[in-house]
């Protein structure tokens, strides 16, 4: 199927700015002169954790929702998420007043559930290793007559994530090298839409979990490669295939997709903490563990790196640095 004229561009992104104004925060951009000075750049980090929601996905949700019809508002909103599109579906359609359905696998950390429900959505759960949440949003949407906004493979979606790049470099500047989280794309891809407009010499990196490297491999390979779900903390990045929006963006604007270990990115959160203070959640680790990775080939780099979100059980957060702090010890 040919998606070319469905793909967004970055005057999609521009209108999704204009849609969030009062409504999604303005994000802080963070410092550290002891990275700055570990890796030899300056890095930049755009911390979507302070997002409402804790997490970029409020962006792309609340853009999507908000250009729903009467007809889609009354009959409601249905998503599937591992937690954090689940809640900004979910506190975007009670901002709208939109009933929200969503899906959320049985093991989504309970604070995310817990976030969901307390913003009025109901909550529809399945086993993520042996059903398909896809499968089960079409079917909810077509019983119910409810709109499908999927977490990342959608216009809207794809639009309004890519207003956290447009921030950061409306902030500082034009940048040599942007890095964000893979999952699915949605990030990466609106990212790279942002990016090409406003600091168009800037290489576009995306990072996912090693386990699962599904973007790198349909990277290198030019099509689509679908894999199981990957076991990884990474739990905002256990997809099983890019999609078909995001991809051909992707394709496109992106260079390259590095890979992160679990092990990398529970430093990734506690050099948050020690150096910035601020709690992330392991997916949002995957930006710095890669720019780790290459910041010896990049002396003296401007590079912008996205922090995805900070929603993890405080009891899950501690025993993740405490291990990790044991292995170091």
């Amino acid at each position: 199927m040919d998606h070319a004229a469905h793909l967004p561009t970055f005057d999609d992104v521009a209108a999704a700015a204009q849609r969030l104004l009062g409504h999604a925060h303005r994000t802080p951009v963070l410092t550290s002169s002891r990275v700055d000075a570990e890796l030899g750049l300056r890095a930049y980090f755009k911390c979507e954790n302070f997002q409402r929601v804790g997490a970029f996905k409020f962006r792309g949700a609340f853009n999507a929702l908000s250009r729903f019809d009467a007809a889609q508002r009354r009959a409601g909103v249905v998503a599937y998420s591992s937690g954090n599109h689940a809640q900004a579906v979910a506190l975007a359609a009670r901002l709208l007043d939109v009933p929200a359905t969503i899906v959320m696998p049985l093991d989504a950390p309970a604070s995310k559930v817990a976030a969901t429900c307390g913003y009025g959505a109901e909550v529809v759960t399945y086993d993520r290793y042996t059903e398909d949440r896809e499968e089960i949003g079409r079917g909810l949407a077509a019983e119910r007559g409810l709109t499908l906004v999927p977490p990342y493979d959608h216009p809207d979606v794809i639009a309004g994530q890519g207003t956290a790049a447009k921030e950061l470099v409306e902030e500082v500047g034009e940048l040599d090298v942007v890095l964000t989280p893979l999952g699915g794309g949605g990030l990466l891809a609106g990212t790279a839409l942002s990016v090409r407009a406003l600091s168009p010499a800037a290489r576009v990196l995306g990072v996912e979990p090693a386990a699962g490297d599904d973007g790198r491999q349909s990277l290198r390979s030019g099509r689509v490669v679908h894999i199981d779900t990957p076991v990884t903390i990474a739990d905002g990045a256990q997809t099983t295939h890019l999609g078909e929006l995001t991809f051909p963006i992707i394709r496109r604007e992106v260079e390259d997709v590095l890979v992160a270990s679990d092990d990398e990115l529970v430093d990734a959160m506690r050099t948050f903490a020690a150096t910035m203070k601020i709690v992330v959640e392991p997916t949002a680790g995957l930006g710095l563990a890669g720019l780790r990775q290459i910041a010896s080939d990049l002396p003296g780099a401007r590079v912008g790196v996205v922090v995805s979100g900070g929603n993890v059980d405080l009891d899950r957060y501690a025993r993740l640095v405490a291990a990790d702090a044991g292995r170091h010890g």
